[in-house]
């Protein structure tokens, strides 16, 4: 029989840092970053609360484009690492404004590329949708040469809302959605914790901060 894998550090505690609406208005860089995008509705505040074992730390909206602004949160494990987690607005909301969407990709473009501690993004998609022109686009921004020295930025792709599927249809959703980002896959639905165990563990492994 294979082994188990060992549990990762649970969290120690969670709290809101800051809501910045510019660049101008990020906190200080301390310590390691990892961001969540994702396109409007796909469940990013969602996820976010489950990785932080919190009910209502990242707010939930039922209007898609409600969120303008970059969350920041942080988080303490059980094993003492301290770590950064920023929560982009969604994209791709048809119902936004040119002006709107320009100002989203002005701040998206500001973070991704101009922040020093980043190391890792969480992408989220819907995989009843697979992936969509916005979310490749995002792909390239990411990769791009970032505005200020550090190492390159990793990438997780995290499918969301897995329980829309019926379970015949689930793993060749993630086998068709693997094949067309060409990287690893993360299976995620609300309440599911083995799944967010394992979004955890790729946060971890981006983040350097060991699970076991």
């Amino acid at each position: 029989m294979a082994p188990s894998r060992p549990e990762p550090p649970r969290i120690a505690s969670a709290r809101f840092v800051a809501s910045a609406p510019h660049a101008g208005a990020f906190p200080p860089p301390v310590g390691v970053e990892v961001a969540f995008l994702g396109r409007s509705n796909v469940g990013k505040s969602t996820l976010l609360n489950a990785l932080l074992e919190r009910r209502s730390l990242a707010r939930t909206s039922s209007t898609p484009g409600a969120t303008r602004e970059v969350v920041f949160f942080e988080a303490k494990t059980t094993g003492g690492a301290v770590l950064s987690l920023a929560d982009l607005p969604g994209y791709g909301y048809a119902k936004r404004s040119k002006a709107e969407r320009e100002s989203w990709g002005a701040l998206a473009e500001d973070y991704l590329l101009g922040r020093p501690n980043l190391v890792g993004v969480v992408i989220l998609v819907d995989p009843r949708r697979g992936l969509l022109p916005d979310d490749r686009d995002l792909f390239e921004l990411i990769q791009s040469p970032p505005k200020t020295p550090r190492a390159p930025v990793s990438i997780v792709l995290v499918a969301t809302k897995l329980d829309k599927l019926g379970a015949a249809a689930r793993k060749p959703t993630l086998a068709k959605l693997k094949a067309e980002a060409q990287r690893p896959v993360v299976g995620f639905s609300d309440g599911d914790r083995a799944a967010a165990a394992e979004v955890w563990r790729a946060v971890l492994k981006m983040a350097e901060i060991r699970s076991g």
